[in-house]
């Protein structure tokens, strides 16, 4: 696989939402710290607040723990902090400009946990997939949080031509561990 197809391939492809990332997967991949990006990872581009499941989730895994970062590359501090208030998540970071590192070396920094135990989730494979593994951060793709009526949304052509790219450098997305 070439340079770019390891920075592309994520450490875990759920093949399904955030919601698949299950706290049997958190502990046998022993991490404890969780970057989470928003748009389309936590939420859709058209909710201003996270449904009720991805709450509960959250919930979960901060009950477990597990510590929690949003990162976004969003650059509307009143949207992300209305998120992070619903979610109960102090941290956040905006305008993050992902792959960029710069913002998640600030998260990792604020957690003070080593690099192998903390997980960089998102539903994109050139912003949030490349940014974690160009920091040594274990990687999780999720499916994008979107509205049905969405599906054909220029974000969604966007994440389409990233994959499409991405498994021309060898990138596999499907069959869960890749690290």
């Amino acid at each position: 696989m070439a340079a770019w197809g390891r920075l592309l391939q994520p450490d875990l492809a759920l093949g399904g939402s955030i919601l698949k990332l299950t706290p049997e997967l958190i502990a046998r991949h022993r991490l404890k710290g969780l970057i989470l990006d928003v748009d389309e990872t936590l939420v859709s581009f058209k909710q201003s607040q996270p449904i009720d499941e991805v709450c509960q989730w959250l919930e979960q895994m901060q009950s477990r723990f597990i510590r929690v970062v949003l990162v976004s590359n969003n650059v509307s501090h009143s949207r992300i902090s209305r998120i992070a208030d619903a979610l109960g998540v102090e941290a956040f970071y905006i305008a993050a400009a992902k792959p960029s590192r710069r913002k998640l070396r600030e998260a990792v920094a604020l957690m003070q946990l080593p690099h192998h135990e903390i997980a960089m989730v998102g539903d994109r494979l050139f912003t949030d997939v490349l940014g974690g593994n160009r920091l040594g951060l274990f990687t999780v793709l999720v499916e994008p949080m979107v509205d049905p009526v969405a599906a054909s949304s220029p974000k969604q052509c966007l994440r389409n031509t990233e994959i499409w790219i991405s498994k021309r450098f060898g990138v596999i997305l499907t069959g869960g561990d890749h690290g």
